[in-house]
């Protein structure tokens, strides 16, 4: 990924309290593990934000060593979703907003509301957002690597024709 890309990744559900607010953790340490602090950023929100974090959310959470008992819920801004590589909604009815508008990537990750649920199957939410999330930097470092060399394979084209047109 050249140093001046920068992707952003918007975690996107109605309330902002359960599963966009798991995949932004998991991002965030994606993100530090793979050292792409400086090119990739997180966002979360929602379009009708809870006054909380679910607190089975916080619990299954910190059985992986998160703490998000710290953050709230906060309101998406729709205008900034423009600016968005990877708009993930994560399998709310979101009719506020269709995604295709922005112009950007967007995916819908069907996956089942934590909220009231018992905590096996919030761990299973919890684990199936992870290795979705994995997914998707896979998949962000995969694209930036073709993007790389396909720059880099032009350069050399180019390169090579100053070459040949100065005689070198």
């Amino acid at each position: 990924m050249a140093a001046t890309d920068t992707v952003r990744i918007d975690f996107i559900c109605v309330h902002n309290a359960g599963r966009s607010q798991m995949a932004a953790a998991f991002a965030e340490r994606e993100r530090a593990e793979r050292g792409l602090e400086e090119v990739v950023e997180i966002h979360s929100g929602g379009t009708d934000p809870a006054d909380e974090i679910h607190s089975e959310v916080v619990d299954a959470m910190a059985e992986e060593e998160f703490d998000l008992s710290d953050r709230s819920p906060s309101w998406v801004v729709l205008d900034d979703l423009k600016d968005s590589h990877y708009l993930v909604t994560m399998g709310c009815s979101i009719t506020e907003f269709n995604p295709a508008q922005y112009g950007v990537e967007s995916r819908a990750w069907d996956l089942t509301n934590p909220d009231g649920k018992d905590m096996e199957t919030v761990r299973e939410v919890r684990d199936e957002i992870e290795r979705r999330v994995s997914g998707l930097f896979d998949e962000i470092e995969r694209t930036a690597a073709e993007s790389d060399d396909e720059s880099e394979s032009v350069t050399a084209r180019v390169s090579s024709a100053v070459r040949d047109a100065l005689s070198f």
